[in-house]
């Protein structure tokens, strides 16, 4: 009998592009969106050719020039500058929320599904209940109790979200954990954790990304509200949601630049996050 000939490896960058690649032509052009908005958030302040907080009142609404391509908004700061700068709160709130929604939604998830019974049934009430509160809601109330700012909110958010996560994880968390292998593994003796974590969370693992990408959006719309509404990100620190409250007065006025400008930057991103996410997880769900 001839021995087998082991499979190579694929290494992971291969294999994502791999993916990226399968999710066609508008995913790729959505991961390329994404790729820029993502280096113009670490590197925004530094590209921004003006101070994006230095106010002057004599340019109030002044149009666009070649130095000042976007012109200037309501206290006469270069909008250009500002959106530059404004990209890193806007993309690190909706990334602090979907990671900690992540986290939480998904021990969640994989503990109802490996303990099952009462464990499983007590998670599913408490979700049940968090689904009772909205995103937004919930921002406004620990507003009045912690204050305004992007901490707050992003932290109501993650709360928010959580049981959305861990209800669409928890189904593939059961199917994983009645599969052949995690009882074979249970007989050799491995440790509950040992599975969970090496086994069960890494076969979702595709399915985590794509809702991942997908509440990017999501968050990045909430927290643009909850910043338009004056509860997030607090002047003069610039913000994409905050930049549309603040220019909004010059829309009458025939001057809708500044505020437009800021809405086609998250407008950009937030489809740029959902098709790809709908790509990534019609191909989870087809793998399955």
């Amino acid at each position: 009998m001839s021995a087998a000939v082991p499979l190579p490896a694929v290494h992971p960058r291969r294999r994502a592009f791999s993916v990226l690649r399968g999710t066609g032509v508008a995913g790729i052009a959505s991961a390329v969106v994404i790729a820029v908005a993502t280096l113009v958030a670490i590197f925004g302040s530094m590209l921004a050719p003006y101070s994006p907080v230095a106010a002057n009142i004599s340019l109030t609404f002044v149009g666009p020039s070649a130095s000042n391509p976007l012109g200037f908004d309501f206290e006469g700061r270069d909008v250009l500058s500002r959106l530059l700068a404004g990209a890193q709160s806007s993309m690190l709130g909706p990334l602090a929320v979907v990671v900690g929604a992540l986290l939480i939604g998904t021990l969640l998830a994989v503990v109802a599904a490996w303990r099952r019974g009462s464990t499983d049934a007590v998670i599913a009430s408490g979700l049940d209940i968090l689904f009772a509160f909205p995103g937004i809601l919930l921002a406004v109330l620990a507003a009045a109790v912690f204050g305004v700012g992007l901490l707050s909110a992003s932290v109501a958010l993650m709360i928010a979200y959580t049981p959305y996560v861990a209800r669409v994880l928890r189904g593939a968390a059961m199917k994983e954990r009645g599969q052949p292998y995690v009882a074979a593994l249970e007989v050799q003796g491995a440790s509950g954790a040992s599975i969970c974590l090496r086994h069960i969370v890494p076969n979702m693992m595709p399915l985590i990304v794509a809702q991942a990408t997908i509440m990017f959006g999501w968050a990045m719309v909430d927290l643009a509200a909850i910043s338009f509404l004056g509860l997030g990100v607090q002047p003069p620190t610039p913000n994409w949601g905050f930049m549309i409250s603040e220019n909004q007065i010059g829309i009458p006025e025939g001057y809708p630049l500044p505020a437009l400008a800021a809405g086609v930057c998250i407008v950009l991103v937030v489809i740029a996050f959902n098709v790809l996410g709908e790509r990534l997880l019609e191909q989870a769900q087809a793998a399955r």
